[in-house]
């Protein structure tokens, strides 16, 4: 009994004996747990975007050409249609593609700390990943289904893996394949890479490479082609798409929307933070910057070329510069750990305590916890409303003689989804031209977000 009592050591023996994986391990496995009783306690649905994917992925799945035209129907995605075909036939498989973009969210967090233990120290890395956490935008993207958030993962482990083994080539390109069916920025990725890889490779393996990184355009145009007879339909519709929306931006506007972005998404503290670390990490160790900072320069590269193209310039397409800015935030905090153990680490490790103390009494009492409840909780309460009126027997009855009204776009794809409808079936009254049925559904929402019907059914 004495001999198992004085082989146990001490819980903060335990502790300490843990190395910095282990710990991150641990942490990561409670935010797992964490995630997963918020996705019961806070039911989400898919944004407008995502449901049309899946709407997409049931069509094809009924040997149907997917809708790409209509009014302000989005860009498709193909990864995004795939996602649909796999998840559109389950049951709640809304539910379970938000739980798909919630375990990428998590699989983005793991790769953030991944990328900047491999660049700097481990401590630097656990520092990112707690910052990109807390960066909320990010975490309402996940629990709103975003495909924005799968891309961001796959593009941070490329550079995580990147990071760890330069020139790694066929991993690194066949991620980038993957990000670029969720956005063409990534094609522009792929193609710097080839030029990386090419500088010191074979001409087979140029070839090879070069077929790898042209997957994501060739794919993505042939899906145009064969569903809209136009292989550029994407980036033609997009174009117009954000015209009409207000949603482009001059070349001349770019400069002040760039910092402007960077602000909304990290927040200007951390931003201040991310400029002194990105200088901190140029002077102490700059070969160890390079990945993140091509991380940086090429996410702030394909946002200009957005820009340039007409498409839709809007902040979350800076998200991936924004993690780079938040590694390099990481170091202002954590980047002693860098330095041998004297006079300037001591002074710079104290800041940094300071700091981080400062900066979470600040949050504490600037941060409203009722205000994401509230969100998340009307974000499920309102789908369970439409739910509720569209699955009510009045409304089932008008259905049988007419279409769907809508008061406008926003709520044809939930509606289609809830419904099982035909894109001819749900009909958005503010599309210009648009027809007014004499029979079926009309759909209005009140001031108050209450949705309330009216059927007219005695004329069929």
């Amino acid at each position: 009994m004495e001999g198992v009592t004085l082989s146990r050591r001490p819980a903060l023996a335990r502790v300490r004996s843990l190395d910095a994986d282990g710990i991150a391990r641990i942490a990561f496995a409670l935010l797992c747990l964490a995630t997963v009783i918020g996705f019961f306690v806070y039911p989400t649905y898919p944004n407008y975007d995502s449901y049309y994917s899946l709407l997409w992925g049931r069509e094809v799945l009924d040997f149907q050409l997917p809708g790409f035209e209509g009014f302000r129907v989005p860009t498709e995605h193909p990864l995004g249609i795939v996602a649909g075909m796999i998840f559109a036939p389950l049951p709640a498989g809304d539910r379970l593609f938000i739980a798909a973009i919630l375990a990428s969210f998590l699989w983005l967090i793991w790769g953030v700390y991944r990328l900047g233990r491999t660049a700097f120290t481990p401590l630097v890395g656990g520092v990112a990943a707690a910052l990109t956490l807390t960066r909320f935008d990010f975490g309402f993207l996940a629990a709103r289904g975003y495909i924005d958030i799968p891309y961001m993962a796959i593009v941070v482990w490329a550079a995580a893996l990147e990071a760890a083994r330069p020139r790694r080539g066929v991993p690194v390109l066949l991620l980038l394949a993957a990000a670029g069916l969720l956005r063409p920025e990534a094609w522009v990725l792929s193609g710097l890479y080839w030029l990386w890889l090419a500088w010191r490779a074979t001409w087979g393996r140029r070839l090879l490479y070069a077929a790898l990184a042209a997957i994501a355009p060739v794919v993505w145009t042939l899906t145009d082609l064969i569903v809209t007879g136009d292989p550029l339909f994407s980036l033609l519709h997009t174009s117009a798409s954000a015209e009409d929306l207000g949603r482009q931006r001059t070349l001349s506007e770019l400069p002040t929307a760039i910092p402007d972005f960077f602000t909304a998404i990290v927040k200007l503290p951390v931003m201040l933070a991310a400029l002194i670390g990105l200088a901190l990490a140029l002077t102490i160790a700059p070969r160890r910057s390079l990945m993140p900072l091509a991380l940086l320069l090429s996410g702030i590269g394909t946002f200009v070329l957005i820009g340039v193209a007409g498409a839709s310039v809007i902040e979350r397409y800076l998200a991936i510069a924004g993690v780079a800015l938040l590694v390099f935030a990481a170091v202002a905090f954590a980047g002693f750990t860098m330095l041998r153990r004297g006079a300037a680490r001591t002074a710079w490790m104290a800041t940094a305590v300071a700091l981080v103390v400062f900066g979470v009494v600040y949050t504490a009492t600037q941060v409203r916890l009722d205000y994401f409840d509230s969100e998340l909780s009307f974000r499920g309460a309102a789908h369970d409303d439409l739910v509720r009126v569209l699955e009510s027997p009045a409304v089932q009855r008008g259905l049988r003689c007419g279409p769907l009204s809508l008061p406008n776009h926003k709520l044809v794809p939930d509606s289609r989804w809830i419904l099982d409808l035909p894109a001819n079936r749900a009909i958005p009254r503010a599309e210009p031209g648009a027809p007014k049925p004499r029979r079926g559904v009309a759909l209005v929402v009140t001031s108050r977000f209450a949705v309330f019907k009216h059927a007219w059914s005695n004329d069929i």
